[in-house]
């Protein structure tokens, strides 16, 4: 197997934690869009997911699956990057709001090439229990994180756990580029 599973088991896990912190952040963030740009998006998300299963037969590769498992790792950073960097704003947070529709797009894709690639129902069933452990983790830790900051705005409080999510993200790449590197060298 091409895959490196206790990197891959480990990425699965951060990322989950990246999810449960963010579960929170997004609602302040995309406070300013109105209801038509979510129904806009969900239009486009659906386009891209036919699309992208109208690939299948050539995607379903270790290959795709990698270089697919990076892209939407590094879409979500750059992301993360954006709030950090750009004074927010309506812009802001409609680029905030694409980034994450454009890694939904391969999140069908995702479930299924892990699931085919790995045949493993060990593997599968630790992937899916790390899951959940990163998820209540990291919503676990956000709420004490917005307790401990009441105080704070709530788009200052989106801006210091950024700070957290932006560790968290890049420790997230590390190890899905690390699950790869033999994918990725050739």
């Amino acid at each position: 197997m091409s895959i490196e599973i206790k990197s891959y088991l480990i990425y699965k896990l951060l990322n989950s934690l990246f999810l449960g912190l963010s579960v929170g952040v997004v609602m302040s963030i995309y406070a300013p869009l109105s209801p038509s740009v979510y129904s806009l998006g969900g239009i486009a998300l659906a386009i891209g997911m036919m699309g992208l299963a109208l690939l299948y037969e050539k995607i379903l590769t270790i290959k795709w699956f990698a270089i697919s498992t990076i892209l939407v790792e590094s879409i979500m950073l750059i992301v993360v990057l954006i709030f950090l960097l750009i004074k927010f704003d309506y812009m802001t947070s409609l680029m905030i709001y694409i980034g994450y529709q454009a890694t939904f797009v391969f999140g069908g894709y995702l479930v299924r090439a892990e699931t085919i690639l790995l045949n493993n129902s060990k593997i599968l069933k630790n992937i899916d229990i790390l899951k959940q452990i990163g998820t209540l983790f990291g919503m676990a830790s956000s709420y004490i994180f917005y307790k401990i900051y009441g105080q704070q705005s709530n788009i200052e409080q989106v801006y210091d756990m950024h700070y957290l999510l932006l560790i968290v993200q890049l420790t997230v790449v590390y190890f899905a580029i690390k699950s790869f590197a033999s994918k990725i060298s050739n």
